[in-house]
């Protein structure tokens, strides 16, 4: 059940896409949505800088409230108007620390959505949603910087590999399965067949199980990975939600993430359910 949802909202420019899909997946479980936007401290080498001047940090640091300001802002606005149980909270932090920040603060919540990084847009949020993925505990809901509508559920592709990120992201995303018009079950394989389990016949049955009517569907990749796989069956079929486990893990500071999943972090085009 979805009763809690948290949002971190852009404050990179004046369109917060994010804000309306989760306003409308707030809609769809009738649950309370939390909005949470950075204004960020700056840092600064301590060698080779020299003594940054006092004024120029003031202004970085005035200029990144008012942006997460103007972001509260419209986020309570357009929840206003969508008669939605919201809240929302302007957060200080370290600019390099969102992401860990975030984290901390989604795992007090049932899912958290954040938005997909932009290649050549570097902003200060940019490590959120691999170490929300990896570290809140939660299932993260990752939007793509071209979304342009709310959330739809026509079409939900499960992407299946028997593995235990994969059997908590089925798990996690019931909620969204059991209002989807249709389901389907992705397994993607080279030319071997380990099992019969790797087939989805299980999966299928056990989702069946919930009330839902799942097309288990078997793509033989040979000459490309598996998320490019995975996003050609999804623009074929007009998924319109993919759900999938999140592989990774954390090495010192450096986040080590599956092919697959750094794939379709990259190259997504619609929203996608990750669980670790």
């Amino acid at each position: 059940m979805i009763k809690d949802i948290v949002v971190n909202l852009s404050t990179a420019n004046s369109e917060d896409v994010i804000s309306d899909l989760a306003i409308s997946v707030a809609n769809l479980f009738e649950a309370h949505l939390s909005g949470i936007a950075f204004a960020y401290q700056p840092e600064f080498p301590t060698v080779g800088y020299g003594e940054i001047p006092t004024k120029y940090i003031d202004e970085m640091v005035t200029e990144s409230r008012q942006r997460a300001a103007v972001s509260i802002d419209a986020f309570n606005e357009a929840t206003r108007r969508a008669g939605l149980s919201a809240s929302s909270r302007q957060v200080e932090i370290d600019i390099g620390s969102s992401g860990d920040a975030f984290a901390r603060i989604a795992r007090n919540f049932d899912l958290s959505i954040v938005k997909q990084v932009q290649r050549g847009h570097a902003t200060a949020s940019d490590s959120i949603p691999e170490v929300t993925l990896l570290g809140s505990g939660r299932p993260v809901l990752i939007v793509p910087f071209i979304q342009k509508d709310g959330l739809k559920l026509d079409r939900v592709t499960v992407c299946w590999d028997g593995s235990r990120t994969a059997a908590r992201a089925v798990a996690d995303a019931l909620p969204f399965l059991t209002r989807a018009a249709a389901v389907d079950v992705l397994i993607v394989e080279d030319q071997y067949v380990k099992s019969d389990e790797i087939h989805g016949v299980n999966i299928g049955h056990h989702l069946a199980r919930h009330g839902l009517k799942p097309e288990v569907r078997r793509v033989v990749a040979r000459e490309i990975d598996v998320a490019s796989a995975i996003l050609s069956y999804t623009a074929e079929t007009s998924t319109s939600l993919i759900v999938m486990g999140g592989y990774g893990h954390s090495r010192v500071r450096e986040l080590i993430l599956g092919g697959a999943t750094r794939g379709i972090l990259t190259s997504m085009t619609v929203p996608v359910l990750m669980s670790h």
